[in-house]
């Protein structure tokens, strides 16, 4: 694996699958830990799913980390030009003990790419939920609530490690060296905004989202949510993708 070009320590690929689906606080804290963070957006255009940039090599770096999407995995279809070459791509990363730490959509790929499925979820999850922490947990899980926004939900392959979950969907899962969330711990105010600028009124009407509103409680939750967050990214960096270094 090649180590970060600057020399001043690890590098992570950042792999952004819309404008509005930065790495946030979860790139503040690994920047703050010393890695130089290189963003792919793959698609810049809501309207042309299908229109994407190039992929990276995974193995140029030190650590995947894969945001979320507005897309669905249950309807590859959608973005078939690109969404089956990312899914080998993190499926050969995690088989070479690279590590990936995937957020939303980003922890659904992890689960589709290590033989679990993605599926339609029930209930809709958008606002604050708290997680039930299990075995194996980093302590502040249970320091929630944490911030949701899918309609899927994923079912971990047997060999994951469940470490988290609500009554809705599996929430926080271990495979190896890599992590996989159902939550947005890197959400903050501008990271909100952009979801909420993004989004149809129809849509935000429909699931009965008062932009702001969910502003409002972002602003009174930042500040706790991006402790949270950091102390996040640090287990998985000591505890699961780093552990003695």
């Amino acid at each position: 694996m090649v180590r970060s070009v600057s020399g001043t320590g690890r590098s992570a690929l950042v792999i952004a699958h819309e404008p509005d689906g930065p790495s946030g606080q979860v790139g503040v804290r690994l920047t703050e830990r010393g890695f130089d963070l290189h963003t792919h957006l793959v698609t810049d255009d809501y309207d042309r799913p299908q229109a994407f940039a190039p992929w990276p090599a995974f193995d140029d770096f030190d650590l995947i980390v894969v945001m979320g999407s507005i897309r669905s995995l249950t309807d590859k279809d959608q973005i078939s030009s690109w969404i089956h070459d990312e899914i080998a791509d993190i499926g050969a990363a995690i088989e070479r003990d690279q590590p990936v730490l995937g957020v939303c959509f980003g922890g659904q790929l992890i689960a589709d790419a290590t033989g679990g499925s993605v599926e339609v979820s029930p209930t809709v999850e958008v606002g604050w939920y708290e997680v039930e922490p299990l075995d194996g947990a980093p302590d502040v899980i249970a320091d929630g609530p944490w911030f949701e926004w899918h309609h899927d939900r994923f079912h971990p392959p047997p060999h994951a490690d469940v470490l988290g979950r609500n009554e809705s969907s599996t929430q926080l899962i271990r495979i190896g060296r890599s992590v996989g969330t159902q939550f947005h711990p890197e959400v903050d105010v501008p990271h909100v905004e952009g979801f909420l600028r993004d989004a149809p009124p129809a849509y935000l009407d429909e699931i009965g989202i008062v932009p702001d509103q969910m502003i409002e409680q972002m602003r009174e939750m930042q500040a706790d949510n991006s402790r949270r967050c950091h102390q996040l990214v640090d287990w998985f960096l000591d505890e699961v993708a780093f552990p003695g270094e």
